[in-house]
């Protein structure tokens, strides 16, 4: 595609399953490109919590670029999202007062409990449907749908997988692939980073260092959110057919919902 740049610049693919993020070199400079990203990109910047914005170009094609600091490093390992920096940057970003005013600025959504469950159900196959794992987990679900109050919905990333954390070799932790940031329950956050990587015996520790405490409410919300988001995992995989990952999840889904709090 046409990127309207100017003469000397290469362009390769960065990969990524959306086609839609580059690499792009002119003699010493180097910087990573995406097509249509979040104009919320541009506070997350400021704050420090996603790598510097250089510019922002629309091109011919209609697109927005955008041109970002290419910084060396690693994704983070599974192990590593355990770790207290982790914990305090995902506070940084729910407790930011500017990050909220710019994602309402730029219409970010408003997600709850139930458009989850909804997105669950839709087009949900009858194989997953008569899981007997499945079926129970929907029926707490359902029956134990968190209350709210929707004046403290927080900026949230959506989708916190562990390569979505970018080390530097500065050791500056960041956070990338923004584009489904929203409003919703911090809890939804915490859940993907609690379930799929700290154990259990360490949540405690961990919340602390993010900066609350691990009330029956808290962990309530958090094992909520983690047994649903696994359930859209399985669903995702068994429309791909990755069935071994798919009972992975499953294995996952049963040791987690077996051992909840409150039973």
């Amino acid at each position: 595609m046409d990127f309207d740049l100017d003469a000397g610049w290469q362009i390769q693919p960065a990969g990524g399953s959306t086609g839609a993020a580059f690499v792009g070199t002119r003699a010493q400079e180097k910087v990573f490109l995406k097509r249509n990203t979040s104009p919320f990109l541009a506070a997350l910047s400021m704050e420090g919590i996603s790598p510097r914005l250089i510019w922002t170009k629309r091109i011919s094609s209609g697109d927005v670029l955008t041109a970002q600091e290419w910084l060396n490093g690693r994704t983070l390992s599974r192990k590593e999202m355990a770790d207290t920096a982790v914990a305090k940057l995902l506070a940084r970003v729910h407790h930011s007062k500017s990050l909220k005013k710019m994602l309402q600025r730029v219409g970010g959504m408003t997600v709850t409990s139930d458009h989850f469950l909804q997105q669950y159900y839709l087009n949900l196959s009858s194989d997953l449907r008569s899981h007997p794992l499945l079926k129970q987990v929907l029926t707490y679900l359902i029956q134990n749908k968190p209350v709210f109050d929707p004046e403290q919905l927080e900026v949230c990333h959506g989708d916190l997988n562990h390569k979505n954390w970018l080390l530097s070799e500065q050791q500056r932790l960041y956070i990338v692939d923004w584009d489904d940031a929203m409003f919703a329950d911090a809890a939804f956050d915490l859940s993907t980073v609690l379930c799929q990587y700290v154990p259990r015996d360490q949540w405690n520790r961990w919340l602390c260092d993010y900066g609350i405490s691990s009330d029956n409410g808290i962990i309530q919300r958090i094992e909520w959110y983690g047994f649903l988001n696994l359930l859209l995992i399985v669903k995702r995989f068994y429309s791909e057919q990755r069935y071994h990952e798919m009972n992975q999840a499953l294995l996952q889904l049963r040791e987690l919902f077996t051992s909840r709090s409150g039973q």
